[in-house]
């Protein structure tokens, strides 16, 4: 049987750095609105803006000479700062300006009083964009460090599992909000987690990072499972109370938590294990079949666990090699086509559940999810796929 992403070794490696790190999670999975312009998208817009440039003085050869079309220049000059960034904004700000000489020329009236005013404002509205077009490019710059850092990019090996994921935000100038997830590594098992805060966006990128932090400072450790999400819910709790401030804000304890599910994989061990904390249970994919695996026993919220008493218990599941699991939150189940019919994951899953590696499974379920929603999704959506490698089992 063949390792999923053998090909790809260079990807076992940790990130060079946080902000190419954030790319990696977001150029794929982003809505358009904020995803970062290709390169040729942005030779694109260069060009379509440098003949809508060229095109004035062209047009003023044979328009009325009581009809203007200097205003028009500022448009291409917007288009790209805001789309290409301030150096090119700022060559196309430098053809307007001779274009509009151009014109000027040709019809006599450059030294004329309303020509010099035209001239003036488009100096002064391109220096201005171009300012703009610095500040937004810093603003992703900002914000692909930022967020990258709060929800790392997933390896696409841990010990003898395959991994890939997907993140798609709700809101076009988010890369992230609040669903998660995040792996590691003891010295015999991988674990992962996956969760979903409430809320989505930014305004829940706190409570994202507060979850995150949680699990990443003691999952590689070897205490049993139930005690590592034991640890999760203190942790989360108090994380949360510390965000929602002074005791004004109380009445809000019962409504900040993370559903959440923490799976381990021995590496030794045709078994999954897994504490579902009122998450949505995760697929198996076996062979040409998909299954949910349903826990007996699901435990609260992280967050809420305090308010009950809360026993954690493990449900275990075979997982043999080829087998795959896929984790999900809420905002796959529940993402809605023009008629209002929700998304039929395990329908859909049981065409998938042929011998695919995760990335190419992710690929085609997260196309089929923006098909299905015509491309608007009204809550963030995490998947993360795994796939036992064969060379898991010893006995």
């Amino acid at each position: 049987m063949a390792v999923c992403g053998e090909e790809r070794e260079e990807a076992h490696r940790p990130p060079r750095r946080a902000g190419r790190a954030g790319r990696r999670i977001g150029r794929r999975a982003l809505p358009p609105a904020w995803r970062e312009p290709s390169g040729r998208a942005r030779l694109g817009v260069f060009l379509f803006s440098a003949a809508l440039i060229a095109g004035v003085p062209v047009a003023d050869a044979f328009l009325p000479g009581d009809i203007h079309l200097a205003h028009m220049l500022v448009v291409p000059v917007a288009l790209v700062a805001a789309f290409t960034g301030p150096r090119t904004g700022a060559v196309t700000a430098l053809l307007a300006v001779l274009a509009l000489t151009a014109a000027g020329l040709e019809r006599h009236t450059l030294g004329t009083e309303s020509v010099l005013v035209e001239l003036g404002s488009l100096v002064l509205l391109s220096v201005l964009l171009v300012i703009f077009g610095r500040l937004l490019a810093r603003l992703r710059r900002v914000s692909d460090v930022t967020q990258g850092v709060v929800l790392r990019p997933l390896p696409a090996r841990a010990g003898h599992v395959s991994i890939a994921a997907e993140y798609l935000a709700a809101e076009s100038a988010a890369r992230l909000g609040g669903d998660l997830y995040a792996v590691a590594r003891t010295s015999n098992a991988t674990r992962l987690l996956i969760g979903d805060v409430r809320g989505h966006g930014l305004g829940s990128l706190g409570d994202t990072e507060t979850v995150l932090g949680a699990f990443r400072a003691a999952a590689h450790r070897q205490e049993p499972l139930p005690e590592l999400v034991a640890w999760l819910e203190s942790s989360v709790r108090w994380g949360l109370a510390e965000h929602r401030g002074d005791a004004g804000d109380a009445e809000d304890a019962g409504e900040r938590f993370a559903t959440a599910a923490i799976v381990e994989i021995p590496d030794g061990e045709p078994y999954v294990h897994l504490i579902n904390c009122g998450h949505l249970p995760p697929l198996l994919l076996r062979g040409g079949d998909a299954r949910y695996l349903d826990t007996e026993d699901s435990a609260p919220p992280l967050g809420l666990g305090g308010l009950v008493d809360t026993a954690y218990t493990v449900s275990s599941f075979d997982f043999r090699p080829g087998d795959r699991l896929l984790l999900y939150t809420d905002g796959v189940t529940e993402a809605r086509d023009r008629h209002g019919a929700f998304y039929p994951l395990l329908e859909r899953a049981r065409v998938w559940a042929a011998d695919h590696c995760p990335e190419p499974l992710l690929k085609a379920l997260t196309a089929d999810l923006l098909t299905h929603a015509a491309g608007r999704l009204r809550d963030d959506v995490a998947v993360v796929a795994l796939r036992r490698e064969a060379a898991a089992v010893t006995g």
